[in-house]
């Protein structure tokens, strides 16, 4: 009897693009580009294309036999999803300290991850170091109420989400023209 083999396609570049293009949004609140109060389209696009769409991607991972996948995408896209909920219904009642340790797990968890993609490539591990950067400056700025540091991790939020969308076209490019277009540091093992 012969074996069938499935072609599945890379879920890599729609969870990492789900990821960026929130991850931007709440950037330009976090770096004091945009007032608060627009926050709204970010929690939308938390829902949908952060949350869900990572989630979706994670699952096709787990499919592909990918566990830092299904794990990464899995779980930002939960963030996203708590983080919208958060926003929405619970907010008005939990301190800022508390919001802060809420992104010291979550800079932790992330901070795991970069470890486990230090013999991944050089844009992924990108993603992870400037991610974690991120969550901890923001902890600390949520510790301390200082603006200046919510805004120095908005940036970084920016250059995580530039990291994610590079990532997200070497993989859609790279494929497309069958070869490397835009590298993305291989690790030699």
């Amino acid at each position: 009897m012969s074996e069938i083999k499935e072609n599945l396609a890379n879920p890599g570049p729609l969870g990492l693009c789900g990821f960026a293009a929130t991850t931007w949004l709440l950037s330009l609140i976090n770096s004091g580009s945009f007032e608060g109060t627009n926050i709204g389209l970010v929690l939308a696009m938390g829902l949908a294309f952060g949350g869900s769409a990572q989630i979706i991607a994670g699952v096709f991972e787990y499919r592909r036999g990918n566990t830092f996948g299904f794990t990464a995408f899995t779980s930002y896209g939960a963030f996203w999803w708590s983080f919208a909920l958060f926003k929405m219904f619970f907010a008005q009642d939990v301190s800022p300290s508390f919001v802060a340790w809420y992104l010291v797990v979550w800079g932790t968890f992330t901070l795991m991850m970069f470890v486990a993609t230090l013999p991944k490539n050089r844009a992924l591990q990108s993603v992870f170091l400037a991610l974690a950067i991120t969550f901890y400056l923001l902890a600390i700025g949520d510790f301390t109420s200082t603006a200046l540091i919510t805004h120095i991790g908005g940036y970084f939020g920016f250059l995580t989400a530039l990291c994610a969308f590079y990532l997200a076209a070497a993989e859609v490019i790279n494929e497309s023209y069958g070869k490397v277009v835009l590298p993305i540091g291989e690790v030699k093992k």
